[in-house]
Parts: C-alpha cells; structure tokens; sequence
C-alpha cells in the first residue's frame, strides 16, 4: 500500500532475496500505477506456476485421470488460493496503487493480490532461473498440495447444477444477489439461484459472490432431489 515498501521485509516474508530488486517493486506495480506496471510478468507467472502445479500434480497422482488433474490444478492455481498466498506474505502492505484504487480498497481485492502473485512468480524468474522459481511455487503452495486428495476432484456444484439441467435440456439457472452485509474487508454476501423447474429460489450466504452462488447451487441440487440432503 506504501508508495515506497519495504523490500527487504517483502524478501523475507517470500522467502526470495531478488539480485535485482526493480524487479520486485514492478511486480508490486499494478496498473493503476502508471504504465510500467505488473500485467506482462502476471503473464508470465500465470504460465509458470500453472506448469509447476501440473508438474507435481502429474508426479504425485499417478492414478489420477486428466480431468481429475486439471480440476485439482483449477483449484490450487484459482485467484482465491493465489489471493490467499498473497495476505499470507501481507503483500497489500506493499502494492503500488493508483490513488483511485487506494481509495477503493484495492489493496485488499482478491484479483489484485492474485495477480500480485502471479507476477512476483514471474519476477523471480527473471531474477533466478527456473528451478529456483519452481521450489519458491512449490514451498508456497507447500502444505496445500500435502492437503490434495482425489476426492477433492469432484465437480463444484454451479458446474453439477448446470450438467443436470442440460442434460434434461432444462433452462440455466439465474443467480441475483440480494444483499451485501458488512464492511468492504469483510463482506457478506447472500444470493439467490432461480430455476424454472423450481417453484422457489434457493439461496446461498458466503464471503463472496462466488462462495455464495456455489452454496445457492448446492441447496438447488438438494432441492431437485439430486443430491442428499
């Protein structure tokens, strides 16, 4: 959030002391900023840290089908695990943001701080080479992957809710919001799923949109008889 972060407490948290520190603080730079700023390095850490959640995925699931592959690498490599990683590091302290996103709260937006980390990745493959990257993406994201079992590939329920109603050539359903509770940092959202083989909505609270429509599709899914209760 500073103007002028800290890197050397930044290095320390990542674990990371860059031999070129302008590489760090473009990173931190989103583009708000200015025009010299984070986008092409997220470019390049989305490519790397995709590759290297693959590689382990691959090493360490031998059984492990394609689908079941790229639904547990959808899941470690998704904004809010990567969001995650950054208010671990308390990376929000050390963005450069334009003053319209700092009056926003930008530096608490969980795509910022993903994409934050995604060009940090990138940066430190500039800075090293591409085996030490790998072991920072793989400390990381350490006990994550230790956490990982195949029972976790399982569909998420806005995907089985949207299968089960195209396969019975059903309309989609329609999610609304219908409140926001709290303040910017900690916000709570209630939302609202329609179907028309429904005579009522379900509804689904969570600390995001997202969360909250997933738990609305869940209760659909129960309501339709699909899945227990």
């Amino acid at each position: 959030m500073s103007s002028q972060p800290d890197l050397d407490q930044l290095q320390r948290r990542i674990g990371y002391q860059f031999r070129s520190p302008e590489r760090l603080l473009l990173a931190l730079t989103h583009r708000s900023y200015g025009n010299q700023n984070n986008e092409r390095l997220e470019f390049l850490g989305d490519s790397i840290v995709n590759m290297v959640i693959a590689e382990y995925l691959f090493l360490h699931f031998e059984k492990a089908r394609e689908g079941q592959l790229s639904r547990l690498r959808a899941r470690m490599v998704k904004g809010v695990t990567l969001a995650e990683i950054g208010r671990e590091f308390e990376l929000g302290n050390y963005l450069r943001l334009g003053s319209g996103e700092l009056k926003s709260g930008g530096f608490r937006r969980e795509s910022i701080l993903a994409d934050a980390v995604e060009s940090i990745i990138g940066a430190i493959y500039l800075d090293s080479d591409f085996l030490t990257c790998r072991e920072q993406v793989l400390r990381w994201f350490e006990h994550r992957l230790e956490s990982l079992d195949l029972q976790d590939t399982q569909k998420d329920p806005k995907t089985r809710l949207q299968e089960y109603l195209q396969s019975r050539q059903f309309p989609l359903p329609r999610y609304e919001v219908i409140s926001v509770d709290g303040e910017a940092h900690n916000q709570t959202f209630h939302v609202s799923c329609a179907l028309p083989s429904l005579d009522r909505k379900t509804t689904g609270t969570g600390s995001s949109r997202r969360v909250a429509e997933q738990k609305a599709a869940r209760n659909a899914l129960k309501e339709l008889g699909v899945e227990n209760q």
